[in-house]
């Protein structure tokens, strides 16, 4: 495989590639390598104009909403058999422009390709109802599309994240306008090429890279969009808010996370420590969902940290395109954030058990495997997010002050419980406030399964059936004979 990334990136817009209105780019650096890989073209307000002028076109054609759903589905899953066709390019691209293994990087093809087969398979069975109201009367109901979609995906995971809510929307009959993240844009050029040679109709799927504050901004605030799909920050996401509030804008919001996962002390220990090991550095911990906070039985606390420890000291850091287990982070301001709240636990009284600090030795973005221990729930490093490798661990003595400690931060994306008693774990993911709860492996579930926050994590769901139900707004017909 080629290690070198095509040097320019149109954007998608009307089925068409096209530059920048006013013909400034935007440089794709790796960060692994801290250098610049690629330019794409700048998506300006004016290049959201056209995009979404081009979806409302799309829209109003009925171009997708008079297809059979079932050819709707029949769209995805051509696109998804034009994306297994670049999936050497796309592992790639997110190993060069995101941070990913290569490995991960294939993985996050197949995901992708899952999703779209998923809700490809899906096109045809959104069904209204029938509502008795006696004689004389028929009523039933219909999911209408909302129209023109917009969509603003994150970095960390942007090519299946940026598919789901582009199959959502397909399949129910919306377009969509994307905005890619300037800082990993790469693989969803690859998903509108692969739209491209599926037929899928000029103006369906739109994708422009642009600055959030530029292009995003402009995006939420249009006065043609009729649905937002948010995935972030908390903070980006208030000012998403923000603006969909002046024109009453339904949206579906996946936000941040400080996930917290218990661990009673008859958990099996071993697969315990395999499963928290994943769930904090995977993709160096640049995972909303991740597992970055464990709270851990007094009696079993010091075993398990050591079993981590030991798996932690294990994985290799550097270059995804090396073949090494964690890459770097995003950028050198999310490294430098992660530092500094690193020190801050450490001057709050947290013990640093490993890491704490980038990987001196290399030059690109890289954090090491971090892990703090004697962790309070007051702590800064257990209620900030950090979007990087490093677990918090808190001790607990009773079921009810592990409780406490997993619900007492703003966030509810997921939780976890590592048990063997079934009617404890039953007991406590039913007090657990999260949008999903994991019990004994971390991440469990898959693309059947919705995705979505409590509390300040957000609301609304993706993935699963249920997600669909976020892209339609249900007319009900009454009919007096």
């Amino acid at each position: 495989m080629t290690e070198t990334v095509r040097p320019y990136w149109q954007n998608y817009i009307d089925g068409a590639w096209a530059d920048g209105g006013d013909g400034t780019r935007i440089t794709v650096t790796d960060p692994a390598l801290d250098e610049p890989i690629a330019e794409v073209a700048r998506g300006t307000a004016a290049d959201i104009d056209r995009a979404v002028a081009a979806a409302r076109r799309c829209f109003d054609s009925r171009a997708l909403r008079d297809l059979r759903p079932h050819r709707r589905g029949d769209l995805m899953l051509e696109v998804s058999r034009h994306l297994g066709d670049l999936a050497d390019e796309i592992a790639l691209v997110e190993c060069r422009d995101n941070g990913k293994t290569l490995a991960a990087g294939r993985a996050e093809v197949a995901l992708t390709r899952r999703y779209l087969q998923y809700y490809a398979g899906l096109a045809d069975k959104l069904e209204g109802r029938q509502i008795p109201l006696g004689a004389d009367y028929l009523d039933y109901t219909l999911h209408e599309p909302y129209g023109v979609s917009a969509q603003i995906v994150p970095w960390n995971g942007p090519l299946p994240v940026g598919a789901r809510s582009v199959a959502c929307a397909i399949v129910t009959g919306n377009t969509v306008v994307l905005k890619s993240p300037e800082d990993s844009p790469l693989s969803l050029f690859l998903l509108a090429e692969a739209c491209h040679r599926a037929g899928v109709p000029a103006g369906a799927v739109n994708i422009v890279c642009g600055y959030g504050y530029e292009a995003g901004a402009a995006l939420v605030s249009h006065p043609d969009i009729d649905h937002i799909v948010f995935t972030g920050s908390v903070e980006t996401g208030k000012s998403v808010l923000r603006a969909a509030a002046e024109r009453v804008i339904p949206c579906v919001m996946e936000l941040g996370g400080k996930s917290g996962a218990i661990v009673y002390p008859d958990a099996d220990l071993e697969r315990t420590a395999a499963s928290a090991t994943r769930g904090i550095f995977h993709h160096s911990g640049q995972i909303c969902s991740a597992g970055s906070r464990l709270i851990v039985h007094r009696s079993v606390h010091d075993e398990l940290v050591g079993r981590i420890k030991a798996l932690a000291e294990q994985r290799s850091v550097g270059p995804g395109v090396e073949g090494c287990d964690m890459g770097p982070l995003i950028n050198a301001r999310q490294l430098d954030r992660v530092e500094a709240l690193c020190r801050a636990g450490i001057e709050e009284g947290a013990t640093l058990v490993m890491g704490g600090a980038r990987v001196a030795q290399r030059r690109g973005h890289f954090m090491a495997p971090t892990i703090f221990t004697g962790v309070r729930p007051d702590m800064r490093i257990a209620q900030k997010e950090f979007f990087g490798p490093v677990l918090v661990v808190l001790p607990f003595d009773t079921p009810e002050e592990a409780l406490s400690i997993a619900n007492g931060t703003d966030y509810g994306l997921a939780a976890g419980v590592y048990t063997r008693d079934l009617r404890l774990a039953h007991w406590t993911a039913e007090r657990l406030v999260a949008g999903q709860v994991y019990v004994n492996e971390w991440w469990a579930g898959g693309v059947e399964t919705p995705f979505g926050g409590m509390k300040r994590s957000g609301y609304g769901r993706e993935k699963g059936q249920e997600a669909l139900l976020g892209y339609v707004q249900t007319k009900n017909v009454g009919i007096r004979f």
